[in-house]
């Protein structure tokens, strides 16, 4: 069975990520491990929860607080990084959805 690989969908992304903190980019590491190796469908909480519409969120949590790289599938069994940030409040803020949807236009099958 082919493994899955996590992408990251640009260098605005890997920009993002690399602006987190120095453990919760440990902890994305991890939670990229896990679902290259398990797939998808057999991580979940707490380290992916769905956000519905084909976005998934890996969740993060560092000394600063806690952290969210948001992600989707696409073809050839890769998970494509689309946005990450750190949060302020308890929901996932509705601009940070938004804009992984708008960078979700941009992946090429």
């Amino acid at each position: 069975m082919a493994e899955w690989a996590v992408e990251i969908l640009n260098q605005t992304v890997e920009a993002e990520l690399l602006a987190l903190p120095k453990d919760m980019q440990a902890r994305f590491l991890r939670i990229s491990e896990l679902l290259e190796g398990f797939g998808p469908q057999h991580v979940g909480m707490p380290h992916v929860r769905p956000l519905g519409e084909k976005l998934w969120e890996m969740r993060l949590t560092g000394s600063a607080g806690i952290g969210r790289a948001i992600y989707t599938a696409a073809s050839g069994r890769r998970l494509i990084v689309l946005y990450a940030f750190v949060k302020k409040t308890q929901k996932t803020p509705q601009r940070a959805i938004d804009a992984a949807r708008r960078r979700m236009r941009e992946i090429k099958s």
